[in-house]
C-alpha cells in the first residue's frame, strides 16, 4: 500500500471568473489526496463510510463533504451504495461518490469486509493475491476529494451519487486522460515532490470529471449544469453570481437576456429547478457560508455586500436556508 501526505491543503479561491461552473470549483475550494494503491484477489471487499462520517475521522470542519474516487486500473469491482444502488465499474473506467454516501467496493462473496479506517491506519491487505497461485486480481487507485465549501452548492446538487467515467480512451476525453496518466507516472516513480504534484493533479482531476460529465449530459437533461449549457439561463446564472448584491429582480434578469419575464421565468425554473429569485437568495447564502467561516469578519458587513439593508433579514433569510442563525453557524463551524 502506498500513500500520499493527508495533509489537505486549502486553495485558493475567488468568485471573480466570468463563467459559473469556473466560479463554483473557485468557491468550492477542491483539495484531495491519494490514499491507497493496491490490488485484491476475489472474493473481497472493503467498505467505506458516508462523508460525515469520513469529516469525523479526518477532523475536518463542517460543511465540507468528502468525495471518494476509484479508479480501476485492471479487473473490475463492484460498488454497491448504503441505498442499494449497485455499480458495475470495469477496467479503464473511474467512479466518484460526489453524494457522500457510504457504499462498499467489492468483488464475489467476502466473510471479511475491510472497514476504510483499517486502510486509513494501514492494516495489511488481507485480500492481497497470491503471486504463486497467480490468481487474477483487480488493481485500483482510490483518493478522495475534499470538497471545502458544500453548503447550498449547486453543482453538488446537480451531480449524479456515483458518477462513471471512461478514462482510458484519449480520444473520449483527452484532459482528463491527461491528467490520469500523469497521476499513474508520479505515483509509479515517486521523486521528490511527488506528494504535493499529486495533490495538485488531484485537484484538476475533480474538476475534469465535471466537465466530462457536462459533456455528456442529453440536450433535454435539466439540473443546474444543463442549464449552464443554455445560452439564456446560463448568462443570467452568470450575472446573479457576479454581482450578488444587485438587487435583483425577475424582470431585471429577464431584460438581460431579452426575454419577456414571464418565459424568462418559467425557463429558469424549468432549467435550474429554482425560482430566479430562490436562486439568488440560496446563492447569497451560499456566499454568506463561505464568509462566516473568517472570525474576523463582521456579519453585518456580510449581510450588507450581499445586498441585504437590516441584519434582520438576512438573519431571516440565513435560518430559512441554512436551519441555523449566522451566528450560531459560525460558531460551530468547525463541528462536525
Amino acid at each position: 500500500m502506498h500513500k500520499t501526505t493527508l495533509s489537505f491543503s486549502k486553495r485558493v479561491s475567488t468568485l471573480e471568473s466570468s463563467d459559473a461552473l469556473s466560479q463554483i470549483l473557485n468557491s468550492i475550494g477542491i483539495s484531495g489526496s491519494l490514499l491507497l494503491k493496491e490490488e485484491y484477489c476475489s472474493p473481497w471487499a472493503v467498505s467505506v463510510p458516508d462523508s460525515r462520517e469520513i469529516n469525523s475521522l479526518l477532523n475536518l470542519s463542517k460543511g465540507m463533504r468528502v468525495a471518494t474516487f476509484h479508479m480501476v486500473e485492471r479487473g473490475h469491482v463492484r460498488l454497491k451504495l448504503e441505498t442499494n444502488n449497485d455499480y458495475l465499474i470495469e477496467a479503464g473506467e473511474i467512479a466518484v461518490c460526489f453524494s457522500g454516501l457510504g457504499h462498499v467496493l467489492y468483488q464475489g462473496e467476502s466473510d471479511i469486509v475491510t472497514p476504510f479506517q483499517d486502510i486509513m491506519a494501514g492494516a495489511e491487505n488481507v485480500f492481497k493475491p497470491d503471486k504463486i497461485k497467480n490468481k487474477p486480481s483487480t488493481s485500483l487507485v482510490c483518493g478522495v476529494f475534499l470538497l471545502h465549501d458544500a453548503v447550498l452548492n449547486p453543482l453538488l446538487s446537480t451531480l449524479p451519487q456515483v458518477l462513471k467515467l471512461k478514462v482510458s480512451d484519449p480520444n473520449e476525453f483527452p484532459s482528463l486522460y491527461g491528467v490520469i496518466h500523469q497521476i499513474t507516472q508520479e505515483f509509479k516513480y515517486q521523486t521528490v515532490g511527488s506528494s504535493y504534484v499529486i495533490e495538485r493533479y488531484l485537484e484538476i482531476l475533480c474538476a475534469e470529471t465535471i466537465r466530462a460529465h457536462t459533456e455528456t449530459l442529453p440536450e433535454q437533461a435539466t439540473g443546474w449544469l444543463s442549464a449552464l449549457k443554455d445560452p439564456m439561463i446560463g448568462k443570467a446564472i452568470e450575472a446573479i453570481h457576479l454581482d450578488p448584491k444587485f438587487d435583483w429582480t425577475v424582470k431585471e434578469l429577464a431584460s438581460k437576456v431579452s426575454m419577456s419575464p414571464s418565459r424568462f421565468a418559467a425557463r429558469f425554473v424549468s432549467s435550474v429547478g429554482d425560482s430566479p429569485m430562490i436562486y439568488v437568495t440560496k446563492w447569497r447564502m451560499f456566499i454568506a457560508c463561505r464568509e462566516l467561516k473568517n472570525d474576523q469578519a463582521n456579519i453585518i458587513d456580510i449581510a450588507n455586500n450581499l445586498g441585504y439593508e437590516s441584519l434582520a433579514s438576512f438573519s431571516r433569510a440565513f435560518k430559512r436556508h441554512i436551519g441555523v442563525s449566522p451566528g450560531m453557524w459560525r460558531t460551530s463551524k468547525n463541528k462536525v
